[in-house]
């Protein structure tokens, strides 16, 4: 939770607390509204975010990666899947500014962008990795850039998809 909120970032007041730009941003930020409610609207981001964080050992859904990770919902996508660079960067930026060690891109496409790639630039001065999903088009990535992942920065981790045998799964983009 965000801390520089109202109740340390426990509950919501209407006022942007820590004059960020954010009202109530206690769990992260919607950049296509502007406001501190980054609500998923298909559930994709929440499968992502317990895929990483999910609690071992309860007896309830599956255990993630990382039980013990602190998350932050960065929204950018609009309900019917569709978003800009320019939200992206918003996200990316708020991610920056508190202090994250690593944002989890799963997301792609569209063309090459100099404001996105200094966004994540700066990702990277700030000691911030930056992981990236390969794509899902068959595409071999280094002949057929994918992006954000075929930025050449030294903090992408591009990850394919992967199937029940650790393979790359058929539908994943792949390269070097």
């Amino acid at each position: 939770v965000n801390p520089g909120e109202s109740g340390g970032g426990k509950e919501t007041n209407g006022i942007d607390d820590d004059g960020n730009g954010y009202v109530d941003d206690v769990h992260g930020i919607n950049a296509i509204a502007n406001s501190g409610d980054p609500k998923d609207d298909h559930g994709h981001g929440s499968h992502c975010s317990g895929t990483i964080t999910g609690s071992g050992n309860n007896g309830i859904g599956v255990a993630g990666v990382a039980w013990n990770a602190k998350i932050m919902a960065l929204k950018f996508l609009a309900p019917e899947g569709g978003g800009t660079y320019s939200d992206a960067i918003k996200g990316i930026e708020y991610a920056r500014l508190k202090g994250v060690h690593l944002t989890s891109n799963s997301w792609g496409g569209g063309a090459e962008s100099a404001p996105l790639q200094d966004a994540i630039t700066d990702a990277v001065d700030a000691g911030q990795l930056f992981v990236a999903a390969a794509g899902n088009e068959t595409n071999n990535n280094d002949l057929a850039a994918t992006y954000p992942c075929n930025y050449p920065l030294k903090n992408i981790i591009s990850v394919p998809a992967t199937d029940r045998n650790d393979a790359i799964a058929y539908f994943s983009n792949y390269g070097l």
